[in-house]
């Protein structure tokens, strides 16, 4: 492939939105530069529950979320905690989130939301059809189960928002569930199926997407951390690592839940905050799981990988820190039973134990596009628990954005200075 003439990109971050953008921009004819902190099979997109939901298109930040985290905060095994430290970012990234938790964000955000889900799993499709890479793609759906009669409620509205979006959404009885799920019990009052929902297995994809790009001539740097950018103006002229300074003619920054740090480098303020997720695998299960599911009241997710199980879940908003609260497992564990009551499980050992952080804006929408300080700086983070879903969405229009050319969609919305 000719590379078009100094189209020099340099990638900061090694996870699926970096990855995907590397893609997309090598298609399009840019000699890319990706480079990573840490080992790429570290990172977040790796262990995580391989979904991807076009069915989610309710942002985090909605109305009764503030008064559903205050009351979990108070538990260490709930699925959604925030650990209380005084840090003017996280009071900031509170205060915005309770901003935008109302009726007309949510309203405003769902066909944003649609759209760049839809692409992405469109451009998942392609991928699994073109044989460059080998993700063990599966469309079989997801069932959001549950056990009370309030859940039901609430999920009989969701699907009615989700149809009314185009997002085709049924309501099932428990029998229905069992009817679908013909190796695994399921105790469950009963369930909303996504068909149009699919699934992967992560940790194949980045092994397959590093191996495309490196084979193709990408260039990929890993436990490379970058310290600083060279610049002039309003333009980014190096990208700055202890091992040496490399020139590009633009950046994107694909940082994940380490962004801000980034964008600090910058002078740039970029609110975030990690969501820690957990998740552990169950090995060749003979009454394994046949469509993936969230159970609703636990906010935990179960997913079939083969003849495996991957379990994960929580939302534990804690900065950047990486360590294992295994209370917050215990949490998951406890719950799996209360829905696959035959399921075989115990307490996994903290050494298998995954844990990833996801990158949460204060809105629930991703950062994606140009900032006013810079000509040559593309943004592309802040995805939350979507990153996966969103990845191939997101670096087509990383690709469009820095080319120049008409989107495949409108990315006002996802605009990096929203905030600032």
């Amino acid at each position: 492939m000719t590379h078009r003439a100094s189209n020099r990109i340099g990638i900061v971050g090694g996870g699926i939105i970096g990855l995907s953008s590397a893609y997309y921009l090598h298609k399009a004819g840019y000699q890319v530069t990706l480079f990573d902190q840490n080992p790429i099979s570290d990172g977040c997109s790796f262990g995580n529950a391989g979904m991807i939901v076009p069915s989610h298109i309710i942002p985090l930040a909605q109305p009764g979320m503030i008064a559903k985290g205050m009351r979990w905060m108070l538990d260490s095994t709930s699925p959604f905690y925030v650990k209380p430290r005084l840090n003017l970012e996280l009071a900031r990234w509170g205060w915005l989130f309770f901003r935008n938790s109302t009726p007309e964000h949510v309203e405003r955000s769902i066909p944003v939301l649609r759209d760049i889900s839809l692409l992405s799993k469109a451009l998942y499709q392609d991928l699994a059809a073109n044989g460059d890479l080998d993700f063990e793609w599966q469309e079989r759906g997801l069932m959001m189960l549950y056990k009370t009669a309030s859940a039901e409620h609430e999920m009989a509205e969701e699907a009615e928002v989700a149809n009314r979006a185009g997002i085709e959404a049924r309501v099932l009885t428990g029998q229905q569930v069992q009817d679908l799920e013909t190796k695994a019990r399921v105790d469950v009052r009963g369930a909303v199926l996504y068909p149009g929902d699919a699934h992967l297995n992560p940790g194949e994809l980045i092994r397959s997407l590093v191996t495309y790009l490196r084979k193709q001539g990408v260039t990929i740097h890993e436990s490379q951390a970058v310290t600083g950018f060279g610049r002039t103006g309003s333009r980014i002229k190096s990208v700055q690592t202890a091992q040496g300074d490399y020139s590009v003619d633009q950046l994107v920054v694909a940082g994940g839940a380490w962004s801000p740090a980034l964008a600090r480098m910058l002078d740039l303020s970029l609110s975030m905050q990690g969501g820690k997720g957990y998740s552990f695998v169950l090995r060749n299960l003979t009454n394994n799981v046949r469509i993936p599911a969230i159970m609703l009241e636990a906010r935990a997710t179960a997913t079939p990988m083969g003849s495996d199980l991957r379990f994960a879940g929580t939302l534990e908003v804690a900065g950047t820190d990486m360590t294992v609260n295994m209370n917050r497992v215990r949490g998951i564990v406890q719950s799996i039973n209360q829905y696959y009551p035959d399921i075989p499980v115990t307490m996994p050992e903290v050494d298998v134990v995954w844990r990833g952080l996801r990158p949460c804006s204060p809105d629930g929408l991703p950062y994606i596009g140009r900032t006013k300080r810079y000509e040559n700086v593309v943004l592309a983070t802040g995805h939350g628990m979507m990153g996966l879903s969103l990845g191939p969405g997101t670096g087509k229009l990383v690709s469009e954005e820095i080319g120049g050319k008409a989107g495949s969609m409108d990315i006002a919305a996802f605009s990096p200075d929203r905030f600032s």
